[in-house]
């Protein structure tokens, strides 16, 4: 739960968390600053070389498992521009949005929960006389190792509901996985609370 750093190493894993985690903030910066879908498609070509190059084919593969769950909203707006007729838009915001999370999974594969704790603390020292930096690191790192882990539960209940009947779930998930996500914080927070809490 707490960690879903890629078993296979790579090149990037020895690079710094800092330094990773400011070029993703620059790249997705220059993502949503260009409006040219080649520029947007030379973006995902070289976020996928990146994966082929630090990991093999192994690496790639588990970094597309974890874009399984954008398929759905990338099918969505994909129909959405095709229904107003606006394909050149509809390319740039499907390039965009899987470029983008792409390269976030590929920080977040190769970085230690523990290493971006450290980050985000340092950068969030500035408010310490209002909120103590460590708790703000840590619940914004457990915010990013959560949106995969959910995700990933969501579509294991859709599968169960599927396997049992023939119709889609859609809204009848919403219970389910709102429990599972309290209770996966609630195994969270006990977690903590044992290794002496947030800090």
């Amino acid at each position: 739960m707490l960690t879903l750093t890629s078993p296979v190493e790579t090149p990037l894993h020895r690079l710094r968390a800092g330094g990773k985690l400011g070029a993703l903030a620059l790249f997705t910066f220059a993502l949503f600053w260009t409006h040219s879908a080649l520029v947007l498609g030379l973006g995902l070509i070289l976020v996928a070389g990146l994966y082929l190059g630090a990991g093999g084919l192994r690496f790639a593969r588990h970094g597309l498992q974890m874009l399984r769950p954008l398929w759905p909203f990338v099918a969505v707006v994909a129909l959405w521009h095709l229904w107003l007729e606006d394909l050149a838009m509809g390319a740039v915001v499907v390039l965009r949005m899987v470029t983008a999370v792409a390269a976030a999974n590929l920080v977040t594969m190769t970085t230690r929960l523990s290493d971006m704790i450290t980050v985000l603390e340092g950068l969030a020292r500035p408010l310490a006389p209002v909120l103590p930096p460590r708790r703000l690191a840590l619940a914004i790192a457990l915010v990013i190792r959560f949106i995969p882990v959910l995700s990933g539960r969501a579509e294991q209940l859709a599968q169960a509901w599927r396997a049992r009947s023939g119709r889609p779930p859609r809204w009848r998930l919403f219970g389910p996985v709102a429990l599972a996500a309290l209770d996966d914080a609630e195994t969270v927070a006990e977690a903590l609370r044992a290794r002496g809490g947030a800090g």
